[in-house]
């Protein structure tokens, strides 16, 4: 041995252990704590913004799906609503809603009196304020479809006026009762007691969900049901037309289509439509459905079109990604025993691709259920719907709303009591959202397949 081998300057060569941490080694390890935290914290803040969001959709929707609700006996006098006396039905309908008001306010009089409720309103009239302008249309409709009762005293279940409905919601508060024209003290007054005898009370209020619209004047009477259906009748247009179309597109670009500049082009352009804002649309089918093809304004047939258009692109993109997760050894042994192209692609490559197939459609879906800006363009906002469609050509063709369009024209009404009936309308459109969401997950894990 020589003296060359060993260190230079004669220093002694550095010693150590596996197990000794230097402080490069800490440092590295503490920027790795350092970067979990930062994650942990990121998701943590994450979660506390949704558990915000979520309660505060909650506490400020929730009054939405309850109502107050007066209970009245009225007198149907026949002396104003059958005055020959003959029980004619079309004398009868002669009688408009402001023929049924007198009664109506009558017998709430009468009620505020025989619980004992001291007031200075006296007079019929000043019981207006009380209950809802749809009132007289209940007992009119009640009347035409049984004149027997004309003559009797009946018992109603009326919705309260929206005022009355806010004051027992504490939305309607006594201090603000002097830029209020619609109510005043002396009625809340009468509420607190007909509330003490009974006689009014707030309970669950189906008619919000399944009912329709109603005028600005009546907040209290408005649903957001006859929406949900049309909702459900766009979502059969795109699920019937984006569906096929988007798969058949799909397929043939990802298994069939040559590669060129040609179908370069087209898929680049299909992935910018995927990114294309949603109003560009609804301009589109403002041009071509309803000016040029003159189909119906305000129909969910054009809505349901709209969307097919921004839903198409979604579709195609998730099914191409489907199709390029199948393994090439599919495609290579059902060509190897003797399998076509095509049946290679539809028995076997298809089969394997169809729960990415089927979460892309129903993400598209869910995502086009809570567009607003299309339907807007289209005029599929502001129509009051009475009643519900009476078959599937009706539910196409004729005028109606949706429910991102109903709740955004809700949350613009001066109403307060309609800006909680937007939030409502946002539970019930998060339920439907959540619910095709986990429905796209349980789809996927039970047809999944791992190789």
């Amino acid at each position: 041995m020589t003296d060359a081998s060993l260190p230079t300057g004669g220093a002694k060569p550095q010693s150590g252990s596996l197990t000794t941490v230097d402080a490069r080694t800490k440092k590295r390890n503490a920027a790795e704590k350092r970067f979990r935290a930062y994650g942990v914290a990121a998701i943590s803040t994450g979660i506390l913004f949704l558990i915000v969001l979520l309660f505060s959709i909650v506490t400020s929707g929730i009054g939405a799906f309850q109502q107050t609700f007066i209970t009245v006996p009225v007198y149907l006098d026949e002396a104003k609503l059958d005055k020959k006396g003959n029980r004619n039905i079309d004398d009868i309908k002669k009688v408009s809603t402001f023929g049924y008001n007198p009664l109506i306010q009558k017998a709430v009089l009468k009620s505020v009196q025989d619980a004992g409720i001291e007031t200075p309103l006296t007079k019929s009239k000043q019981m207006k304020a009380l209950i809802s302008a749809s009132a007289a249309g209940q007992v009119r409709a009640a009347v035409i479809d049984n004149p027997a009762l004309i003559g009797q005293t009946v018992e109603f279940k009326f919705l309260a006026s929206s005022r009355v409905d806010g004051y027992l919601k504490d939305r309607v508060k006594r201090e603000h009762l002097a830029r209020d024209k619609n109510i005043d003290a002396e009625h809340l007054d009468i509420v607190d007691g007909l509330q003490d005898a009974g006689v009014l009370a707030k309970t669950f209020n189906p008619a919000f969900i399944f009912g329709a619209d109603a005028s600005e004047s009546r907040a209290e009477q408005a649903g957001i049901g006859v929406a949900m259906l049309g909702s459900l009748f766009m979502m059969f247009v795109v699920l019937f037309l984006a569906l096929p179309l988007g798969v058949a597109a799909s397929i043939y670009l990802e298994e069939f289509a040559p590669k060129n500049r040609l179908t370069d082009l087209i898929e680049v352009n299909i992935s910018n439509l995927a990114a294309v804002p949603s109003i560009v649309f609804g301009i589109l089918g403002l041009a071509v459905f309803i000016q040029f093809m003159h189909l119906p304004q305000s129909a969910p047939l054009v809505g349901g079109l709209v969307l097919t258009l921004m839903t198409l692109p979604t579709i195609i993109i998730s099914t191409r990604a489907s199709l390029k997760s199948v393994p090439p050894s599919i495609r290579d042994a059902a060509l190897g025993v003797g399998a076509s192209k095509m049946q290679s692609v539809f028995h076997h490559v298809l089969p394997l691709a169809a729960p990415g197939i089927l979460t892309g459609t129903i993400i598209g879906l869910a995502q086009a259920l809570g567009e607003t800006a299309p339907l807007l363009l289209i005029g599929m906002v502001g129509y009051i719907a009475s009643n519900a469609p009476d078959g599937i050509a009706s539910g196409l063709l004729d005028p109606n709303s949706a429910m991102p369009a109903q709740i955004y024209e809700w949350a613009k009404r001066a109403d307060p009591a309609y800006y909680e009936r937007a939030w409502g309308g946002i539970i019930i459109l998060l339920v439907f959202l959540i619910s095709m969401n986990t429905l796209a997950v349980i789809l996927r894990r039970r047809f999944e397949r791992r190789w």
